[in-house]
């Protein structure tokens, strides 16, 4: 049945270059997901997947190293493997209480950054909100989370619309809204993860989203996220469907008999 919200995403889907980058990524994973060596030795494509994953989302996030130490990058790092460790055990949950979920991500990511009480709870506007993308100054807190609450709804109405797209507005919406004082990006890039393996897209998670958008760059990103946040959903998109496809792509890197 219809919902609301699922008619947005209808709506933007059966845009013309939306629906033409949707159906592009979705084959980029589809093509991994049939190849008889990734088949033939899935739990190293899955644990390779969650490694490299994390590296990349910590990078996104300023972190370019590869030892979670207990300096501030490391620390992002040590977050950014925690939470894609989290994502496997929590896609039962996420297509029926999505909050929840974040709630727990949040919890996981921000541990050693966030006083107890704070866990698991949106910001407040008395809370500095961390910006490492530099996007700008977040929405107020009373609109971040009226828009978490609005995006809970879009992860369980939206569930015969296009998985891709789905996967997308989540992630620009935790991007602009920035919902946490600290780990919205990080939460934001295991959404997309999450969405994947709930809808089937990439049910074992070989590919590596993050992987894609650190080769998109990260100036990339910065301006599809400002894209997003201004409204301006063709360009965001663009970028999303390519850092998709790239992060397909980046599973297979270095595989023996690749072609």
């Amino acid at each position: 049945m219809a919902t609301p919200v699922g008619d947005v995403i209808a709506r933007l889907a059966a845009m013309p270059a939306v629906a033409d980058g949707a159906a592009a990524a979705r084959k980029s994973i589809d093509d991994l997901l049939w190849r008889r060596d990734v088949r033939a030795a899935a739990a190293d494509f899955t644990a390779g997947s969650r490694v490299q994953g994390a590296q990349a989302s910590a990078a996104l996030d300023g972190a370019d190293i590869a030892v979670a130490d207990d300096s501030p990058m490391g620390r992002v790092l040590a977050a950014a493997q925690a939470l894609t460790g989290e994502v496997p055990g929590q896609v039962e949950t996420w297509s029926r209480a999505p909050l929840q979920v974040l709630a727990h991500l949040h919890a996981v990511a921000a541990r050693d950054r966030t006083p107890a009480e704070g866990l698991g709870r949106p910001r407040t506007d008395s809370e500095a909100v961390d910006d490492s993308m530099s996007l700008g100054a977040p929405p107020e807190a009373r609109e971040a989370a009226g828009r978490l609450a609005l995006l809970g709804d879009l992860v369980t109405g939206a569930r015969e619309e296009s998985a891709l797209v789905v996967a997308g507005i989540v992630h620009g919406e935790i991007q602009a809204a920035r919902p946490f004082a600290w780990g919205s990006g990080l939460i934001a890039r295991a959404t997309v993860r999450l969405v994947f393996a709930d809808r089937g897209v990439d049910p074992s998670l070989f590919s590596i989203p993050e992987v894609g958008m650190v080769h998109v760059g990260r100036a990339a990103c910065a301006r599809a996220l400002k894209s997003y946040a201004a409204g301006d959903l063709p360009t965001y998109f663009d970028w999303f469907f390519d850092a998709v496809r790239s992060g397909a792509q980046a599973a297979t890197t270095g595989v023996p008999g690749e072609a």
